[in-house]
């Protein structure tokens, strides 16, 4: 699949509020190419209820319904259980894909009981947390999802923890698809769309969503942020299915060796929130602690690749 391979159509239609260089409306749009017209959308609040359009506007092509900030696990349960029936009855001759779309906010902290209710009942619909690491709808206080040392309202002087791992925590739920995506490689999020929608139960994708106002960087580089993301190996992107993980894009081109890995200041470097990490006489020690946690995820996951090939080359010997 190719950028130039993707539907014409356009669900994502002009005339959205969304700020310059927005995150989610990029991956609206994605999401609706890849799924199509016969999309039941629910948004829960969040920076989506916005950008929609006030009233009687949409910027959305397919039918919405806004819903409040813990339901989306619920609501998602809800819709698709009204979609069963009437698919039953012959209401609807191809069963619409029903797609749940919710900010980290809603994921993270006040949405997870619903989420992952869902998740172990097994209800069928396609859970999209689109990822900025912070309430940016609210003012930009702390999540759940705000990543360590990271400027927020909140959080002045940078967040003490380490964000949790909202992914594996899906996982953990043993769900059929599981995937992570960036901005950055947008045929990979389409695929993953596909995927996600050519099976029964409940998906779950995260979607990082650099947010320029939030992030303090200029709205014409949320893609860059998006790149170096992966390419620093702060944000990796997989699968998970069937029980076993399979790295894509950059992440793995980067576990092969097929690409390097950019040193991480140069992804901190551009975002305001970050700013106090180069400043003051212990600026090196703090950037050096940051690039050794990533570095060895990354070490971990290159030596499960060779060990990997090793028992594959051994096999194939034998």
């Amino acid at each position: 699949m190719r950028l130039k391979d993707f539907p014409a159509e356009e669900l994502f239609l002009k005339g959205s509020a969304a700020c310059a260089g927005c995150p989610d409306s990029m991956a609206l749009r994605v999401a609706f190419k890849a799924l199509g017209r016969n999309t039941i959308l629910v948004v829960i609040a969040s920076c989506t209820s916005v950008l929609q359009s006030p009233f009687p506007y949409s910027a959305l092509g397919v039918p919405v319904l806004n819903m409040a900030f813990a339901t989306g696990g619920a609501v998602g349960s809800g819709i698709s259980a009204a979609v069963n029936y009437l698919v039953k009855k012959g209401e609807f001759r191809d069963r619409p894909t029903v797609l749940v779309w919710v900010g980290d906010g809603g994921t993270y902290d006040i949405g997870i009981q619903a989420l992952s209710g869902a998740a172990e009942r097994g209800d069928d619909f396609i859970y999209v947390c689109y990822n900025n690491e912070a309430y940016s709808n609210t003012g930009t206080p702390r999540s759940g999802a705000t990543p360590y040392a990271a400027w927020t309202t909140n959080t002045i002087s940078g967040k003490k923890e380490w964000r949790k791992d909202m992914a594996q925590i899906m996982v953990a739920h043993d769900l059929p698809y599981v995937a992570t995506a960036s901005l950055a490689y947008p045929t990979d999020l389409f695929r993953k769309m596909q995927k996600a929608a050519s099976m029964r139960g409940t998906k779950y994708i995260e979607i990082l969503a650099p947010c320029p106002p939030g992030w303090k960087f200029p709205s014409d580089s949320t893609v860059k942020v998006s790149r170096l993301a992966v390419q620093t190996g702060v944000w990796l992107l997989y699968e998970h299915e069937n029980g076993k993980t399979t790295y894509t894009a950059g992440t793995k081109r980067i576990i092969e060796g097929q690409s390097e890995q950019v040193p991480v200041a140069e992804y901190l470097r551009l975002q305001g929130r970050f700013r106090h990490l180069f400043q003051g006489e212990e600026a090196d020690g703090r950037v050096a602690e940051y690039q050794q946690r990533i570095d060895e995820v990354l070490e971990n996951l290159r030596f499960a690749y060779k060990l990997r090939e090793r028992l594959m080359d051994l096999e194939i010997r034998r």
